[in-house]
């Protein structure tokens, strides 16, 4: 995947830190505290009109807003720039930055956002075929005209954004296409399609396993090892029969066409891209979740197509959000939530995939249905995670942070911070126990620490040679204005369990420092 690319002066590029990939817009480094809207909210600006205060108010700094093919180019080569500019415009009037996410070829699987004069001219434009031949509204990957169609527009899109906004950099990064993958069969059975399946596997795929051999993710490794890692014949040469087979080649051939599709919009405006995924995969069938798509069982075949791609996001509405934070986090991929629930459970979430895998940001769905911010758990979140975030951003990557969700079924976690083993609980005193908890805590310098969240406490033990016993040093509660901390609060007596344990009191979110000492 690319990095540190050579670009214009102020132009929005992801670095490297320590262990973490950074955003960096307007030369500092950004953490993405943002929502998605609906699909179709931003296909009209009037309609846009009384959501940008709405996003102001639930303390988001960046919108994710669609960008459909259909509307972009109604005509072929006739580009309709007033609505991007309208988006652009409200944005940068409310202080906001955008995410546009290119509804090219696919979303959610399907074609329905590709103009009128590609749909009606099937034969220019060819579709994928399923089971016995039938086609489906869905533009096939093996063709050239779809892909070389898809990238003029993006390209153009791309050229455009530049000229309007590439001083001003409102746009910050684009996610191309949607929730790729086949839907309804395993592969593309249509007559290109079958030519290349029963053709010799591409030499660069070849190149990239023989080269990454050691350290390729289970599901492609055992596949290629089960062959003897063969290095030429077809696809069932080299990963044997079956459906995951047929998985590793549509991966193969979504990750070229979006390649090209991204290569092409990048030759214009090079900010980072990445695509987004709907969650599946083994044990269930390819097909039944969408096949091919940027999933982290054939991560190793989307990152040996993709290489003008930036990583591969996943859009967690699973309760399991440890285990596709650290799949998504294998092989080097950074981590971005473009959608995720934007409920309590969203709220909590972030803490945990910030805190937690050092995400670039999280971007809960649909923020637009959220009628009062006020009241909203992700408003609060996110504003005690705007106070936070240039303390967050100068420690990512550094082995000082660490994020967590806590319920009945997981009360607590431990992790080892600063020289400390920290013993992170749900928050019980006097026999009442918060039912849910979440914060992330931030070790900043010897014996000192920062914490956010709710719900939860924290004990210490030394790791290190010296005095075997940890005390809580000083707690105090506060706020951080314009980047500076601003006490309020000492906390002591019941606050911290008479000096035992760093709390954070339930069902409300605070900002705490605290100093811990060692003694004999």
């Amino acid at each position: 995947m690319p990095a540190n690319r050579t670009r214009d002066e102020g132009t929005p590029y992801l670095r490297t830190q320590g262990s973490a990939t950074q955003l960096m817009v307007d030369g500092k480094p950004f953490l993405v505290l943002a929502g998605e809207l609906h699909n179709s909210s931003s296909s009209c600006l009037a309609y846009m009109e009384p959501i940008w205060q709405r996003m102001v108010d639930l303390n988001f700094n960046t919108v994710l807003a669609p960008v459909s093919w259909m509307q972009f180019e109604p005509e072929e080569g006739r580009f309709e720039l007033a609505l991007v500019d309208g988006l652009i415009e409200g944005a940068r009037r409310h202080g906001l930055r955008i995410i546009f996410l290119w509804f090219g070829s696919w979303k959610n699987g399907m074609s329905s956002y590709i103009p009128e004069w590609v749909k009606k001219d099937y034969e220019r434009f060819p579709r994928a075929r399923i089971g016995h031949g039938r086609p489906i509204e869905v533009l096939s990957t093996l063709s050239e005209a779809n892909s070389q169609a898809d990238a003029a527009a993006f390209a153009a899109l791309m050229r455009h954004i530049k000229e309007v906004d590439g001083g001003e950099h409102t746009v910050i990064m684009i996610q191309v296409e949607n929730e790729v993958g086949l839907l309804g069969d395993s592969r593309d059975r249509c007559r290109e399609a079958e030519e290349a399946f029963s053709g010799p596997v591409p030499e660069a795929l070849v190149d990239y396993l023989v080269k990454n051999k050691d350290s390729l993710l289970p599901h492609v490794r055992n596949a290629w090892e089960a062959s003897d890692c063969q290095t030429a014949g077809t696809r069932e040469a080299l990963f044997g029969r079956g459906t995951h087979t047929d998985e590793i080649f549509m991966a193969w051939h979504y990750a070229r066409y979006i390649d090209a599709v991204t290569a092409a919009g990048r030759a214009e405006h090079d900010l980072p891209m990445f695509v987004n995924a709907a969650l599946g995969g083994p044990p269930g069938t390819p097909g039944d979740y969408p096949s091919g798509g940027p999933l982290p069982h054939v991560m190793d075949i989307w990152q040996a197509a993709g290489e003008h791609i930036d990583f591969l996001a996943p859009d967690i509405y699973s309760p399991r959000i440890h285990e596709w934070c650290r799949r998504y986090t294998q092989q080097g991929n950074p981590l971005f939530i473009p959608e995720m629930m934007r409920d309590a459970v969203g709220a909590r979430n972030v803490f945990y995939a910030i805190g937690q895998h050092d995400a670039i940001g999280t971007s809960p769905f649909a923020v637009d249905s959220i009628e009062e911010p006020a009241a909203a758990p992700l408003s609060e979140s996110y504003a005690a995670l705007r106070q936070m975030a240039p303390l967050i951003l100068e420690h990512q990557g550094l082995d000082r942070t660490t994020g967590f969700v806590l319920d009945k079924d997981h009360p607590s976690v431990s992790c080892e911070l600063g020289g400390y083993h920290l013993d992170i609980s749900l928050d019980s005193i006097f026999g009442y126990r918060a039912e849910e908890g979440c914060g992330l805590v931030i070790n900043t310098g010897p014996d000192e620490f920062f914490g956010v969240g709710s719900g939860f406490r924290v004990a210490f033990r030394p790791t290190t040679p010296g005095p075997r016993f940890a005390g809580i040093g000083a707690v105090d509660e506060g706020e951080f204005r314009d980047g500076q901390w601003v006490p309020g609060r000492q906390l002591n007596g019941d606050e911290n369990d008479q000096g035992n344990r760093w709390r954070f009191r339930d069902k409300e979110i605070s900002i705490e420092r605290c100093t811990v000492y060692r003694y004999e």
